[in-house]
């Protein structure tokens, strides 16, 4: 099958936005990388490493990185966003009149905009009215996949043309692509994941057993989902690597940035102290907050959500927040169960 040749542009050039340009660069598509530091963008086009977030890593010829929207968003039939979430309010308005109608544009963000608790499609939307817009997200650490390390992703529209086109865009020999028409779902999904990647990494940093990190990583899925499907979500979602397969590989990887900010916060560094030693974003102290108030408006029951919230933004000492746990915690396991005629 012959896959069609894409202008790409990925705007963002931290560790995921990097990333993507290197599959699709190395599939083949003219895959233009907007990065706003100049030294970030000389070192990518020179030396071809981006030095600050990926260091050590080759990167690809076919992959050109611009200080200019204009230049990489010209022509462009496919826009994957990685930008912090706090930035996208930003550049998306100076990006709008840049977008042709009809150009496939994928969030890879896992945040949430704290105005009007809006996930990150929703403001592709808003600010791109033009642009068909879909998700992307799953399992995937930015270093690993890089070095070329199987991975799987989910593209998630209700458009199966759009998903068709992204899945020839970026599937290869080390990098999956599966569908799911639940965007809301998946979007909410890697969002989430993040709040349990600090809870699990402050409970490693602590010396908590196996046993407590699978029951730690447990309810935090069935925590995550009851919330989603409140708002909206299929439950069935967070079965898929969106779901499940984000939590584990967060929840338990020095990889994660979350989870080495929950880490150090475990340690007993503050929460500036934790996300300053990172020196990247860490998408889940922002959420930490906005989920918990969230959720407390709407009267979803999210012990763990609700403690980190507590230690992160009040100063409640974290044993008191894991007795609380312990004893007030629901006693159904499974939630959603699915059953059919017999």
């Amino acid at each position: 099958m012959t896959v069609l040749r894409e202008v790409v542009a990925i705007l963002g050039g931290g560790s995921f936005g990097t990333a993507m340009a290197t599959i699709l660069a190395e599939n083949g598509h003219d895959a233009r990388l907007w990065v706003r530091d100049p030294e970030t963008v000389a070192a990518i086009n020179e030396q071809r490493e981006n030095t600050r977030y990926l260091p050590g890593k080759e990167l690809p010829d076919g992959l050109l990185a611009t200080e200019s929207l204009e230049d990489a968003l010209a022509n462009a039939s496919l826009v994957f966003v990685a930008l912090p979430s706090k930035a996208f309010a930003d550049v998306l308005p100076q990006a709008r009149d840049l977008i042709q109608p009809g150009t496939i544009v994928v969030s890879c963000t896992k945040g949430i905009h704290a105005d009007g608790f809006l996930l990150m499609s929703q403001l592709l939307e808003r600010d791109w009215p033009q642009a068909r817009v879909a998700v992307l997200s799953g399992p995937n650490l930015a270093r690993e996949v890089v070095e070329k390390r199987f991975s799987g992703t989910v593209i998630a529209s209700a458009d199966q043309a759009l998903c068709q086109r992204v899945q020839n865009a970026m599937s290869c020999s080390y990098f999956r692509v599966y569908d799911n028409p639940d965007r809301f779902g998946v979007e909410l999904a890697g969002a989430l994941k993040n709040i349990y990647a600090i809870a699990t990494g402050m409970a490693a940093a602590v010396g908590v057993g196996e046993n407590s990190s699978a029951f730690l990583i447990t309810r935090s899925l069935a925590e995550m989902s009851r919330f989603a499907v409140r708002l909206g979500a299929d439950p069935l979602t967070f079965l898929g690597l969106a779901g499940v397969g984000d939590l584990i590989v967060t929840c338990t990887s020095s990889l994660s940035r979350n989870y080495r900010v929950g880490y150090a916060i475990g340690q007993g560094k503050s929460v500036e102290q934790a996300v300053a030693e990172l020196g990247q974003t860490a998408e889940g102290v922002n959420t930490v907050r906005l989920v918990a108030e969230k959720a407390e408006q709407l009267g979803v029951y999210m012990p763990i959500a609700s403690g980190l919230y507590q230690i992160l933004f009040r100063g409640k000492p974290m044993q008191a927040v894991i007795t609380a746990l312990m004893g007030g915690e629901h006693n159904h396991d499974v939630e959603f169960v699915v059953t059919g005629e017999h």
